[in-house]
């Protein structure tokens, strides 16, 4: 297994190739070492990046403590690993980056599994899921990618969402992007634009914060499976992380945290992966 300079710049030539980490080359990649599972505990902390302008999967409460399904997964994580919890705060431009210059052990932030990111780094089993759509207002007449052409589309880059709508939208859509979660929700949520490609639970925190918008899902765009990030060369880490999920699917407790912040369950190809 390469692990040193060579191995590293590869990774990237392949991400920047496939799209998925545009200006990953102003990153200082040189020499970077994973921390696997044995470094983990000689340290007793797990830093976690998670993004906390994506709620209901991460964002801050009143007091600024940060809450949602995946800080509660990430708290359960590092409890049953027996070490302390480091948040790093992310976007999701940076989870992959994040994980390839070692700024974090795991990201866990709603971070779907595909065949591009998939090149460039590891993942868990499945402990989630999550669509992607294309939201509006309930009044607007949007029921088809054709209905898109000539407006504007909210997204925030290097999401599934970004990648989803950027692959389906037809010519003449204009799409705008903002470089994290909490940014595009803002903008929805005041008015500079009434379409946002996101998942369905963004639109349910736009419609917290200003009642009037009555944003609804119009076009389901894709359905996927969120995993835990890890380098390639955490292979040990990546094979407790494997165990961790399927036990606390088969337990209950990742279905417990998903319901609680999501007001339904994990879907069954999700759960399945428990049995």
């Amino acid at each position: 297994m390469n692990t040193g300079k060579s191995g590293i710049k590869t990774a990237v030539s392949s991400a920047l190739r496939c799209g998925a980490l545009a200006g990953v080359l102003a990153l200082n990649v040189a020499g970077v070492q994973a921390n696997d599972l044995d470094t983990i505990k000689a340290n007793k902390v797990v830093r976690v990046a998670i993004d906390l302008g994506a709620p209901p999967f991460a964002t801050k409460d009143n007091t600024l403590k940060p809450i949602g399904s995946d800080v509660e997964t990430a708290e359960l994580l590092a409890n049953d690993l027996g070490v302390a919890l480091e948040i790093v705060p992310t976007t999701g431009a940076n989870r992959v980056p994040f994980l390839l210059t070692n700024k974090a052990d795991l990201v866990v932030a709603s971070f779907s599994i595909t065949p591009e990111r998939e090149k460039v780094v590891a993942f868990s089993v499945p402990y989630a899921a999550i669509q992607a759509v294309v939201g509006a207002p309930k009044d607007m007449n949007i029921r088809t990618l054709e209905d898109l052409v000539g407006k504007t589309v909210i997204s925030t880059r290097g999401t599934t969402n970004d990648i989803a709508i950027t692959k389906q939208a037809l010519p003449g859509t204009n799409i705008l992007r903002f470089d994290d979660d909490a940014t595009s929700i803002t903008a929805v949520a005041s008015g500079q634009g009434d379409i946002f490609a996101t998942a369905p639970p963004l639109l349910k925190a736009i419609n917290t914060k200003s009642s009037d918008r009555n944003m609804e899902p119009k076009i389901l765009l894709s359905t996927a499976m969120l995993g835990i990030g890890l380098d390639k060369k955490s292979t040990d880490l990546k094979g407790w992380v494997d165990g961790w999920v399927r036990t606390n699917l088969k337990n209950g407790k990742l279905n417990d945290i998903y319901k609680k912040h999501h007001g339904s369950p994990l879907p069954e190809n999700v759960l399945s992966a428990g049995k």
